[in-house]
């Protein structure tokens, strides 16, 4: 169980602002901030080359850090600035040819669906089911030898439902086709297992429920899959003389040399902090959150929430009857309450089926107490 006393006492920020939007960009935990700030001072009194070569082994501790939070290799763990990068990075290296199928779930997000079509490529979006969530029925049923890549998203950033990774892998390697995991807002709220749920690749950020530094993301590509980056440079190969190269092993050619030290030490305390806590342990505790959120907000008169899915997590999403999205959010951050709005150029396909153009959009964390959602549905009945 989670030490609410413990997690606020390291969440200054929670105290006197009702924070609803980790699913935007969190607030860092203590140690984190520490973490970086301490590395920011010691740039500025010996300079960024010489502050990171002291950090060398922290560092390439991360890699485990992050292979025992995801489930998987530390040499198929790379770092990069965001989801997107990871996203993108693993997308350039998958070779699509004319013909091949790629797989969408009607969740899918704005910088997956737009770096596709820009590439040129038909994307079929995968019905869902009556709950919301992908359907697996209907997938088997699309899958043939031309389905290459499957782009799964574990939660959508518009509502709270969790997708079946697990049954929507094994469909997709029936017919030998790719699944690469958009785990952006799972990473840091629920058990994210690269292995045990059987996907190629995963995709995460920071910023988000890990509560890391913004500029920080995830890659993990697994071994089975083989893929190699297009793109590379100093860090992603050795150049061993002038007409010759060696790669990096595993995901660290998706690197790149240049990043924040100081970002990139945040975003490996912040997985310690939740490994500390348990995922297991978050993932109740988030999904306790939302739950009470969901059920206060059903007694405010003219509050529609909006959520899927049969299985569902910390993202809570609602409009208000005669109210503009953004009025409301503006309106109740002037009482110390911050949420954010989703629109529907971020999920086209879905919130397109459901006939909505935009939400408003809660999503408590571990460290938002019980009184402080109720202050929220207290904040939504004035509004």
């Amino acid at each position: 169980m989670i030490d609410l006393d413990a997690v606020r006492a390291d969440t200054p920020g929670c105290h006197d602002l009702v924070f609803l939007d980790s699913a935007g960009s969190s607030l860092p935990p203590a140690p984190v901030l520490r973490e970086v700030q301490a590395h920011l001072q010691r740039e500025s009194e010996v300079g960024g080359y010489r502050a990171a070569s002291e950090r060398a082994d922290d560092l390439a501790a991360g890699y485990a850090v992050f292979a025992e939070f995801l489930g998987c290799e530390p040499h198929e763990v790379a770092f990069t600035d965001s989801a997107t990068r990871s996203w993108l990075a693993a997308l350039d290296a998958i070779s699509l040819k004319p013909g091949d199928r790629v797989l969408v779930t009607e969740a899918e997000y704005h910088s997956n669906a737009l770096a596709l079509l820009h590439l040129g490529h038909q994307i079929e979006p995968i019905p869902s089911d009556e709950t919301g969530a992908v359907d697996v029925q209907a997938l088997k049923a699309m899958v043939d030898e031309r389905v290459k890549l499957v782009s799964l998203v574990h939660v959508p950033t518009n509502g709270g439902l969790v997708n079946p990774v697990k049954e929507v892998a094994e469909i997709a390697h029936s017919v030998g086709a790719l699944v690469l995991l958009d785990a952006c807002q799972s990473i840091g709220q629920l058990p994210v297992d690269a292995a045990g749920l059987g996907v190629d690749i995963v995709s995460g950020t920071g910023r988000k429920w890990l509560r890391a530094p913004r500029g920080t993301g995830v890659l993990v590509v697994r071994d089975q899959v083989g893929l190699r980056p297009r793109l590379i440079d100093g860090t992603a190969a050795l150049w061993e003389s002038p007409d010759k190269f060696t790669l990096s092993p595993g995901a660290k050619g998706f690197e790149l040399w240049e990043y924040g030290v100081a970002e990139r030490l945040g975003m490996i305390a912040a997985a310690r902090y939740a490994m500390s806590l348990g995922i297991e342990e978050i993932a109740a505790a988030v999904q306790e959150r939302a739950k009470l959120t969901r059920s206060l907000l059903s007694e405010v008169p003219g509050v529609t929430v909006h959520d899927l899915g049969s299985r569902q997590c910390g993202i809570v999403t609602f409009d208000v009857a005669g109210r503009e999205a953004e009025e409301v959010r503006d309106r109740l951050w002037e009482r110390g309450i911050a949420v954010t709005v989703s629109y529907a150029s971020s999920t086209q396909y879905d919130m397109t089926r459901r006939g909505l153009d935009k939400l408003v959009r809660a999503s408590p964390h571990y460290f938002v107490s019980g009184e402080q959602i109720a202050r929220f549905a207290d904040a939504l009945t004035d509004v």
